[in-house]
């Protein structure tokens, strides 16, 4: 069978960086720091106390009383950037049909926040499990696809993924793949994650996964630098609409760009550390371009995983470096992670945005706090340090990597 193309027709965010896509973009090409003091929860006796959240954030500006008591924050902030896309995309219009629209909505973690509160709560009282009737389905990570479908009324697949790191690309992946394949004509997807609570940060930071710069949280995502010392956790999401191509010409829709490969791979190494030679993020790469022969030649800009973690960093540069080759120094590369934080499973959605809207503006947004060269790394690439720089930008490839050794790349293309 002859497989559909697949464009990119609505975007919507909300993120540490502004509450919608316009803000979030102009920020990022600004090189502006999310990171700042948490104001979610009192820190003050953890090792790690900032993180970048999205600033002055009031359901009750988005959201009823009751809307409100059934979402757990990640939902809310999926349905806000679903919402946003929706309308770009004009993906609500009287001659849809919903019965070919689906959601694909990707969570690392999902309702941690309710999982706490309840869990916390119960273990306060007398035994007597006291439980709200929301708890379930506020926590679990498939309730925003549930929540995005029922709003709208789209009929079409309807599931989330869970794959640490890489759960928002993987999301993106599957909604290109059932396109192209004919099992719908649009898809509303991304992901969302709120991780910014006592059981997240302090979680990580029993990994000893986290930054502890608490005396400088703006330059403490140091991606690519020598003193880099773990990532800065980041909250929000981000949505993408893509469509099938002749479904989106026919009804004369806005057109981003068209996504063009999506590659998934395992390390099969560790638990939570990469390859030290990146062979499953070089896999991965490799699997996005072969999708639709794109050369490596072709590729203008790379959106990195790029966490600041020690070995990540080093083993995403080796990757890069065999998939490419000479072409590597060619590239712009850069992590939006400098500015965001980590987002976790929103993480590759709003990379992804990243790179669409790059291709779009002719302008790669930069990798800001860099301050010493590492000798590990590569420093003839181009890691977009401090400044974002002007390119035509006609292919970008976006990777995200998890805990668990799960690799996602998806790869975009002008029109």
């Amino acid at each position: 069978m002859e497989l559909k193309r697949v464009v990119v027709t609505g975007l919507g965010a909300i993120t540490p960086l502004g509450k919608t896509v316009e803000e979030t973009w102009t920020n990022l090409v600004n090189g502006v720091s999310g990171a700042a003091p948490i104001t979610q929860f009192d820190a003050s006796k953890f090792k790690t106390q900032f993180a970048c959240e999205v600033k002055d954030y009031d359901p009750k500006e988005y959201f009823d009383r009751k809307e409100v008591r059934k979402l757990d924050l990640y939902a809310q902030y999926a349905m806000i950037a679903a919402d946003q896309a929706v309308a770009d995309a004009k993906l609500d219009a009287e001659d849809i049909d919903n019965n070919e629209v689906g959601v694909i909505w990707g969570a690392g973690i999902g309702g941690i926040k309710t999982f706490l509160d309840e869990v916390t709560g119960f273990a306060k009282g007398d035994g007597t499990p006291r439980l709200s009737p929301f708890f379930i389905p506020k926590m679990i990570a498939d309730i925003a696809p549930g929540h995005i479908s029922m709003k709208y009324g789209f009929r079409g697949p309807n599931f989330g993924t869970v794959s640490a790191c890489a759960s928002s690309t993987n999301a993106i992946g599957d909604a290109y793949n059932l396109i192209r394949l004919g099992k719908a004509k649009a898809f509303v997807t991304g992901g969302s994650e709120a991780a910014i609570n006592e059981a997240g940060v302090g979680g990580f930071n029993a990994m000893q996964a986290l930054s502890t710069r608490n005396d400088d949280p703006k330059t403490a995502s140091r991606p690519f630098d020598k003193e880099r010392d773990g990532f800065v956790m980041g909250e929000g999401g981000a949505s993408i609409i893509l469509e099938e191509y002749e479904h989106a010409k026919a009804r004369g829709a806005k057109i981003y760009c068209e996504i063009v490969g999506a590659g998934m791979t395992a390390d099969a190494h560790h638990l939570t550390a990469p390859h030290p030679e990146g062979l499953g993020a070089k896999r991965v790469m490799e699997n996005a371009l072969k999708d639709n022969n794109i050369d490596p030649s072709e590729v203008d800009y790379i959106n990195v995983h790029g966490t600041s973690t020690p070995l990540g960093d080093i083993a995403e540069t080796k990757a890069i470096k065999e998939v490419f080759g000479e072409q590597a120094y060619k590239l712009n590369i850069s992590s939006t992670k400098s500015m965001t934080g980590h987002l976790l499973g929103a993480a590759g959605a709003v990379e992804s945005m990243a790179c669409i809207l790059a291709i779009k503006n002719g302008i790669v947004p930069p990798t800001i706090n860099h301050f010493v060269d590492d000798p590990e790394l590569d420093n003839a690439l181009n890691f977009t340090f401090e400044k974002a720089q002007e390119r035509t930008v006609k292919v970008a490839l976006s990777n995200t990597f998890g805990f668990g050794g799960h690799n996602a790349s998806v790869v975009f293309k002008a029109l």
